[in-house]
């Protein structure tokens, strides 16, 4: 007998008491795919990432952008270079791992709140990731350049008033990694009022901060979020003090869509079986 999708909803409603029409819109907000970080991988900035996250089973990898080096002069971020960004395209192709991302992981050192360069840093970043041919773009915010007082927020939202446009026009998103609330993150968006800055939701920070994971990614929405990054470290997902099936519960209550990214650590030093056993326990609950 044929089981057609109609009549697996309509049979899954009748034994649970839920209507079709519910459990049709369940179904569609499954649309979840599971990446990994590059510098998770133990491979930051390098092509390698793509043949061992291929070997993982993964199904893309975050790319770092990298750092300039200040002491050779060198005034462009690694990957501005055209032969490095075309170099990654095509083993992306090769491998068929996408790049779900890039990470802006210069901005550990000079910050966007108050840096000279950091402006600089991120128009870099979007050209960039537009020349890699993916959209999301994570700007990190931690330890001294965190932005846990109203004055840094405001600043940055200042900051990325003038960057939002730039992001726009190439059809990339700026997301906000950060140490702070769902509510001061949308404060910033709100400031910004652009569809390319969103909150790169992270649900091992947010965890640490004690914020109410449960409740935050539901409240910000899929709108508001343009990418998840999933831990519970030092150990495997699951293992830890998050409770990862009601937060996976909570993340498809919010009808996200798009990339859950792995930022998990090793517990058996051994990278490959560590995302292997990580990225299956995060598939069976999506599933």
């Amino acid at each position: 007998m044929t089981i057609t999708r109609r009549t697996f909803v309509a049979a899954a409603a009748a034994v649970l008491g839920t209507r079709p029409d519910a459990w049709a819109a369940v179904l569609r907000r499954v649309n979840i795919r599971v990446a990994a970080t590059d510098w998770n991988l133990a491979l930051e900035g390098k092509i390698g990432s793509f043949a061992l996250a291929r070997e993982a089973g993964l199904d893309g990898v975050q790319v770092s952008l990298g750092k300039n080096d200040e002491k050779k002069g060198e005034e462009n971020l690694p990957m501005m270079d055209a032969g490095k960004q075309k170099a990654f395209v095509d083993e992306s192709k090769t491998t068929g791992i996408p790049i779900v991302g890039t990470c802006l992981e210069i901005l550990h050192r000079d910050n966007l709140k108050a840096h000279a360069n950091g402006p600089k840093w991120v128009e870099q970043s979007i050209v960039a990731t537009a020349a890699l041919g993916t959209k999301v773009i994570l700007l990190p915010f931690f330890g001294k350049q965190q932005i846990k007082e109203r004055d840094e927020q405001k600043a940055t939202a200042d900051r990325l008033k003038v960057l939002a446009p730039l992001a726009e026009k190439a059809g990339v998103v700026l997301g906000l990694e950060n140490t702070i609330s769902a509510e001061d993150n949308a404060w910033i968006l709100d400031q910004v009022q652009s569809p390319a800055v969103k909150v790169y939701y992270d649900v091992g920070n947010s965890f640490n901060q004690k914020y109410d994971i449960y409740k935050e990614i539901v409240w910000l929405g899929k709108d508001r979020v343009c990418q998840l990054h999933i831990k519970d470290n030092p150990g495997y997902l699951g293992k830890g003090g998050i409770d990862m099936p009601r937060y996976i519960e909570a993340v498809l209550k919010s009808g996200f869509e798009g990339w859950a990214v792995l930022e998990t650590s090793s517990p058996a030093k051994d990278i490959k079986a560590d995302m292997i056993t990580n990225s299956t326990y995060l598939r069976g609950l999506l599933k």
